[in-house]
């Protein structure tokens, strides 16, 4: 029988992700993702539970996330499609220790950590009361003979 190893994350990213380039010149980047969800207990109290996962990009997803040509930071809301992969390592005590890692296929920023206060443009963003010139505002009154399409 075929199998299926894919994960699908929707959460916000706990720090910026960390770039490893190796000898070979392969990057690697490392980021986290939190996850979180919300219920009521017995007590109808509000209980929110948040789920760290370990995320790891390589290929051309991580040149293009190293090389700035996307931008994600600490907070940034992120889609994240990939597979999960469990390692094992030895600590510093000789414990042997297992970590599951997302290894990310796709990776999507949904919104920024904070709401831009620049426009598209670059330049700051001020908002203006000003009509636009030639522009009326008519009332209900004056717009009741008006044709409507429907």
């Amino acid at each position: 029988m075929a199998s299926l190893n894919k994960a699908i994350l929707i959460g916000r990213l706990g720090k910026d992700p960390e770039v490893t380039t190796f000898e070979n010149g392969n990057r690697k980047i490392s980021a986290t993702l939190a996850t979180s969800e919300r219920y009521r207990d017995r007590d109808q109290n509000w209980v929110e539970q948040t789920d760290w996962h370990n995320i790891v990009v390589w290929g051309n997803l991580a040149n293009d996330i190293a090389e700035g040509k996307r931008n994600y930071s600490k907070g940034d809301l992120m889609y994240v499609e990939g597979k999960l992969r469990t390692r094992q390592y030895t600590d510093q005590n000789g414990n042997v220790r297992f970590v599951t890692e997302v290894h990310a296929d796709k990776m999507m920023q949904m919104a920024p950590a904070r709401p831009s206060t620049q426009s598209s443009y670059g330049q700051p963003y001020t908002p203006t009361q000003e009509p636009t010139p030639g522009y009326t505002p008519q009332t209900p009154e004056q717009n009741e003979d008006a044709d409507l399409p429907f």
